[in-house]
């Protein structure tokens, strides 16, 4: 998860939705991605996380009969994604990164003191507030840490009301979250990963009170280069932000995260290594592999290692063949312009890294190129091109 927590660590046939959050994508001029700060936020996050196999290939319907929609901020040059969620009654606005890689919600409040830089949640001026009291407390290999008390609110999230929807009230978070423009984290895995064990994810809630028909979310991660923005949607898929047909991809979740095979990448036609195991992963950036993978991929490319888990890798985009995943026997493609994530004066760093993690976590520089239905039900997820390839 890159949300910066995320990343702390350290994404029917046209469908009409309920409601639709809309941002302008605001653009630095000046900003610089930060290549190693996301590959240690990535490793950090899974270092204590168990990965293991158990797929489930059964199928499910994608009709549904009500659809959430929130619009995505894609948050300088493809860092990280937020949109708009609304807490409480009166709502009350707040900024969350949407991760697939995590599965707690939690929100600054006005019980943190060093939450200042963000907008608060105030339990007082809800009328649907709710105690729950119970303590939760969040630690990254980074040192980033965040802690507070659990409590129940209604949450609206794209013109879905989820009722008594237990979240977590920030208390105190570390200084690391002060350049942060998130208010919080809601989570998208499944809820065996939960701080506190029991509590029913947003996902979870939606889909047992029939909020909506298809216990699914289509994920729409826009690129900057072609004005950025996205889309997540609750309960249905855009079909609109897709080219050609979905193809059904089988999930390993047994460790609480949408684990998927891949037969393998290439270089354009070239193969660069066969079948390993990955995480699709909203809240990271880049594809973070597994030392060995990555140095195959760095050899591939003729790109150098920089010493920090990242490489510099060529700024000539023409210069480079795509990036290719196969999965359950289809190729899903990186584009060469998204293989460069960092642009210095004299030298480039990939939109990929390695770490000590014995499985890769396939983050945004793969997504935002491929539309992804993630089906919890299944599992499964369904992948097609993205619109912005």
């Amino acid at each position: 998860m890159k949300f910066s927590l995320t990343c702390i660590s350290l994404f029917l046939v046209s469908v009409t939705a309920s409601s639709d959050l809309s941002f302008t994508l605001e653009k630095n001029s000046h900003y610089k991605p930060n290549a190693k700060r996301a590959v240690l936020r990535a490793n950090a996050k899974y270092s204590s996380k168990p990965f293991a196999t158990n797929h489930d290939n059964s199928s499910n319907t994608m009709s549904a009969l009500k659809t959430g929609s929130v619009s995505v901020v894609d948050h300088l040059y493809d860092i990280e994604y937020y949109g708009t969620v609304k807490v409480g009654n009166p709502p009350q606005k707040f900024k969350v990164n949407f991760d697939t890689g995590s599965s707690d919600f939690w929100i600054a409040s006005t019980i943190c003191s060093t939450c200042k830089s963000h907008t608060r949640y105030n339990a007082t001026e809800s009328t649907t507030y709710k105690k729950d009291g119970r303590r939760w407390e969040i630690q990254y290999g980074d040192g980033s840490h965040a802690n507070g008390i659990l409590g129940r609110d209604t949450i609206n999230l794209g013109g879905i009301m989820i009722k008594n929807q237990t979240f977590g009230l920030a208390k105190l978070q570390s200084q690391s979250f002060a350049a942060d423009p998130v208010d919080g984290l809601l989570g998208l895995g499944f809820n065996k990963i939960t701080t506190v064990k029991g509590v029913q994810t947003p996902m979870d809630n939606m889909i047992s009170k029939k909020l909506i028909k298809s216990p699914i979310f289509g994920v729409h991660l826009g690129k900057a280069i072609k004005n950025g923005g996205g889309e997540f949607l609750f309960g249905g898929y855009n079909k609109k932000k897709f080219k050609g047909s979905l193809v059904t991809i089988p999930v390993d979740n047994s460790a609480g995260f949408w684990g998927v095979d891949v037969d393998s990448i290439k270089m354009g036609t070239k193969k660069v290594h066969g079948s390993f195991k990955g995480i699709l992963d909203t809240g990271t950036t880049l594809l973070v592999f597994p030392d060995s993978i990555a140095r195959k991929l760095a050899k591939a490319y003729k790109a150098s290692d920089n010493m920090d888990g990242t490489f510099t890798i060529s700024c000539d985009a023409s210069k480079l063949k795509p990036l290719m995943f196969s999965m359950n026997g289809k190729t899903f493609k990186v584009p060469s312009d998204s293989l460069i994530f960092e642009r210095n004066d004299t030298y480039c760093v990939a939109g990929f890294g390695y770490s000590h993690l014995d499985f890769s976590i396939i983050g945004d520089t793969f997504l935002k190129n491929n539309y992804v239905v993630y089906n919890q039900k299944v599992p499964n997820v369904r992948i097609a091109a993205s619109i912005d390839q």
